[in-house]
């Protein structure tokens, strides 16, 4: 059975999913602006489609939550199971408007880790994670999927070496946010150059598929510029993150496994207040 600590987890989760699709402006990635009218109709109507399909993630990172607790360790046992759920909630979420398939591998390893140890925060709910992630689901489907594909053509470390290193970008990502805060940085924009922060160094399996390494390369180069022009706080920085928006608007190219891992940091940066 599930409990409220469960539920607690799960909501927190979904609300850091639709914390970062409200930050604006995100560089070649869906956000506010698309509801404007100045913006065709497919993208009004798939930034809209995302912020419902979030909340269908709900009931499935509940399931999660409450499998860790009963399980109680980070047995493949477990690890299965989060990953039948996993399915499921693929299918719900695509009923629901689609997206958010890399959000859903990062919130529910890391919200199955946060319920296996509910005194964890920081690095130590990563580690968790990891340990997760480092056993095999061994009912997953035998067909690769796009992102493992990718993964071994270019030696990237995709989404599933990112949960088996213990997720170093979100960790990367909750540094980014205490240093944008102390220095008194608004939280928006903290969050932005967090972003930043994971988009110059992720070996991002979408954009590798799109753009190819020269793209992935481009694509980083441009998320540094921002940052060591002084961030998005700054005058020059805002210069330079609406450009490097532009660019990767015009050549339609997409870091969606970024705003999936600022996500999981927004998560696990909220769990001291549960």
């Amino acid at each position: 059975m599930k409990s409220p600590a469960d539920d607690a987890l799960a909501r927190a989760a979904v609300t850091a999913l639709t914390g970062q699709l409200a930050l604006a402006p995100k560089p070649g990635l869906p956000d506010p602006r698309d509801l404007s009218a100045d913006r065709d109709l497919s993208a009004r109507r798939d930034h809209l489609g995302l912020r419902w399909s979030a909340q269908a993630l709900t009931p499935g990172l509940t399931a999660m939550a409450a499998a860790a607790r009963r399980t109680g360790e980070p047995t493949p046992r477990l690890r299965a199971e989060l990953g039948s759920i996993g399915r499921c909630t693929e299918h719900s979420v695509g009923l629901a408007g689609g997206g958010h398939r890399g959000a859903l591998w990062t919130l529910g390893l890391l919200v199955a880790a946060a319920a296996l140890d509910p005194r964890a925060r920081g690095a130590d709910v990563t580690a968790t994670a990891k340990r997760i992630a480092a056993h095999p689901d061994r009912t997953a489907p035998r067909r690769p999927s796009r992102g493992s594909s990718v993964s071994a053509k270019y030696g990237a470390a995709g989404a599933r070496g990112e949960a088996r290193a213990g997720f170093p970008h979100v960790r990367r990502a909750l540094t980014a946010l205490s240093a944008s805060r102390s220095a008194g940085t608004p939280e928006p924009q903290s969050r932005l150059d967090a972003l930043l922060t994971v988009m110059s160094t992720l070996q991002d399996t979408e954009l590798l598929h799109t753009a190819g390494p020269l793209g992935l390369r481009h694509v980083q180069a441009g998320a540094r510029g921002v940052l060591e022009a002084g961030g998005t706080a700054t005058e020059e920085g805002g210069r330079e993150l609406e450009a490097f928006d532009a660019d990767l608007t015009e050549r339609g190219w997409s870091p969606r496994g970024s705003a999936g891992l600022l996500a999981g940091a927004l998560f696990v940066d909220a769990l001291p207040a549960l």
